[in-house]
């Protein structure tokens, strides 16, 4: 198979492999969220980069190893911002918290996070499937709920036996729901839950459900 050379610029400097990758992914990002997998078009997100589609397939392969990059950069500004998350000080109590308000802004700032993840599951989650950089029990924050979750049960402030995937489940719904379900929400009981003045509402209720339940009284089974 013959390879293709790397696109230069018109002065004949070849771009900046990096950059040109970051800015691609960049708009490749604004243009599946807006239109989704099969309504975008490798096109228009070339237009929207000053390059072509040549360049874009010599970094990525084609569209669907587009998409996939795409998630797979998604998926790792979440996970690094939970293996910066630090809360080794913190009692179980506030270290819960903590990780579920750190969700909350997350997805929060990154409402195209959330439409991708949304375009993914209506495809099956197939492009997740086929990546070799997310694996299942990849996330940070599995790990970092586990070690809460004991600490917790050790000191008796937890009395919940929890799985740390439900858990996180409990957390990531509430959050995503926030922003993906805004608008309906919006149109069918008049309150709009992405209002900055009920922010901090909503962001101290997520906490405290997820502590209600952590610290419940259980009923003898």
């Amino acid at each position: 198979m013959t390879s293709v050379e790397e696109p230069v610029r018109p002065g004949g400097r070849v771009r900046d492999a990096a950059r040109t990758k970051a800015e691609i992914l960049d708009v490749a990002t604004q243009e599946f969220a807006r239109a989704g997998y099969d309504g975008a078009r490798v096109d228009e997100i070339a237009a929207r980069t000053r390059t072509t589609k040549r360049m874009i397939y010599y970094y990525f392969g084609g569209k669907e190893q587009l998409f996939t990059a795409v998630l797979e950069r998604a998926y790792g500004v979440i996970r690094e911002a939970e293996r910066q998350l630090d809360v080794e000080h913190l009692d179980p109590v506030a270290a819960i918290r903590r990780l579920a308000e750190l969700t909350f802004d997350h997805h929060e700032r990154h409402p195209d996070f959330i439409r991708l993840v949304g375009i993914e599951n209506i495809h099956g989650a197939e492009h997740l499937a086929a990546s070799g950089k997310l694996g299942r029990n990849g996330s940070p924050a599995l790990e970092l709920i586990r070690r809460i979750l004991a600490a917790g049960r050790e000191s008796g402030l937890f009395t919940a036996d929890v799985d740390a995937v439900d858990l996180h489940a409990v957390i990531s719904s509430f959050c995503f729901f926030r922003v993906a379900g805004r608008n309906t929400y919006g149109a069918l009981f008049g309150r709009d839950l992405a209002d900055p003045a009920r922010r901090e509402h909503y962001r101290t209720m997520l906490g405290d459900m997820v502590i209600a339940y952590l610290t419940a009284e259980r009923a003898a089974g």
